[in-house]
């Protein structure tokens, strides 16, 4: 909650100083009026506020607000205070809407008060809210924008669900090596102590029990120094620019094209639909496909369109996106209505988005349950080995 600091009068005529937290200076005027005090004068306190990302659902929700009171015919100043004042939003959020609501009424334009919080609000948001402060079609420019933040939302939470299963699994892996290696192993030293020799899978398996077991302090820092170094080498462009193309290759690459053909697709049909030029739609939507690899191959994309090829033509040898995209798109090129075609795709793809994400998860589960029934078959192996070997030794000597 924004804090100001003010200067009032009692009904003695008395000055009184301070600061106090309000909504708004209206907020504030009518606490002091209920208090028997005249609000003299009222500065907001500019606090340093450490601006991060607002997600996709808080998005959604601002969006949709906005839109449909905009659409009522509220003003767009007291739409973002009714929004502001909301109860459900969090202190952050409120602290947002209310900064951009005080640059409006200072006669700053919507998208440029948001372009001031960067990075709160992200680049595909300011250009349209631009586009439709031109056009004057800021509500319906809202309520698309929801309905694609909604959209692309449900899609992140199904990865997120598909992924539950296999994260439980495993965690359940991890739990059961940890159990074997440090408590169930270790019961067997006694007894393989007085063999006169072990087999090779055995000595590899005591060993790595005899580590987990006494220096499972040196394991701890060697996995935390793995994740530090691991998140470091990733952040390396040559690097992520390979592992975004591998993601790309093989048949774990056509599902995941079709994640990345659904996001650009859906991008560009917001962007296009809002009335904003090809070439700064194919700018903004590169840079929400979410792969490296893919997003480098768009510097030759613009510099075809900006020749005067196509779309649909300069897509075609981009290798991360299925053939559908370009087939579509050409036919809303060829007809007139690549707005209309560019949503069209962007609907298909996001159902075949949500399927591609279930086969993955199909395709993940299985291989984790092989992983699992390995190493145990390999400890199972390793201790009953020897112990058949001991016996062998002991019939054959009687």
């Amino acid at each position: 909650m924004p804090e100001y600091k003010y200067q009032a009068q009692d009904s003695k005529g008395k000055i009184v100083k301070g600061k106090a937290e309000a909504f708004d200076e209206t907020d504030l005027q009518k606490r002091f009026h209920e208090s028997g005090l005249l609000l003299l004068e009222a500065k907001p306190i500019n606090k340093n506020m450490v601006l991060k990302p607002l997600k996709k659902p808080k998005l959604a929700d601002f969006t949709r607000q906005l839109g449909t009171l905009i659409k009522a015919g509220v003003t767009l100043v007291k739409a973002i205070e009714i929004v502001a004042n909301d109860e459900s939003i969090s202190d952050y959020e409120r602290q947002l809407y209310l900064r951009i609501r005080d640059r409006i009424v200072q006669g700053v334009s919507l998208s440029v008060a948001m372009e001031e919080l960067e990075p709160a609000f992200p680049p595909l948001l300011i250009f349209m809210i631009r586009a439709a402060e031109t056009s004057g079609t800021l509500d319906s420019t809202c309520l698309r924008l929801a309905d694609q933040y909604t959209s692309e939302s449900q899609l992140e939470q199904t990865a997120k669900n598909s992924l539950t299963y296999p994260k439980i699994l495993s965690g359940l892996i991890v739990i059961v090596v940890a159990i074997l290696f440090g408590y169930v192993l270790p019961q067997f030293d006694e007894i393989f102590s007085t063999l006169p020799s072990l087999p090779l899978p055995t000595r590899i398996l005591m060993a790595i029990s005899d580590f987990v077991a006494h220096k499972w302090y040196v394991l701890l820092i060697i996995i935390v120094l793995g994740i530090i170094f691991g998140k470091m080498i990733i952040k390396i462009p040559a690097v992520r620019l390979l592992i975004d193309h591998v993601k790309v290759m093989g048949k774990w690459g056509k599902l995941t094209k079709v994640i990345y053909s659904a996001r650009f697709a859906r991008t560009m049909s917001s962007l296009y639909s809002s009335g904003i030029p090809i070439h700064s739609c194919i700018e903004i939507a590169r840079s929400t496909i979410g792969n490296k690899y893919i997003e480098a191959q768009f510097v030759e994309v613009e510099r075809k369109v900006s020749g005067g090829m196509t779309l649909s033509s300069a897509l075609v040898d981009v290798d991360g996106f299925v053939s559908k995209l370009p087939s579509t798109i050409k036919v809303g090129e060829e007809t007139g209505m690549l707005g209309n075609m560019l949503e069209s795709v962007a609907n298909d793809l996001d159902f075949y988005s949500k399927q591609a994400l279930l086969r993955l998860t199909s395709y993940i589960e299985p291989v984790m349950i092989v992983v699992m029934a390995v190493v145990v078959g390999f400890i199972m192996i390793s201790i009953i080995q020897p112990i058949y070997q001991s016996y062998q030794t002991i019939g054959a000597g009687s």
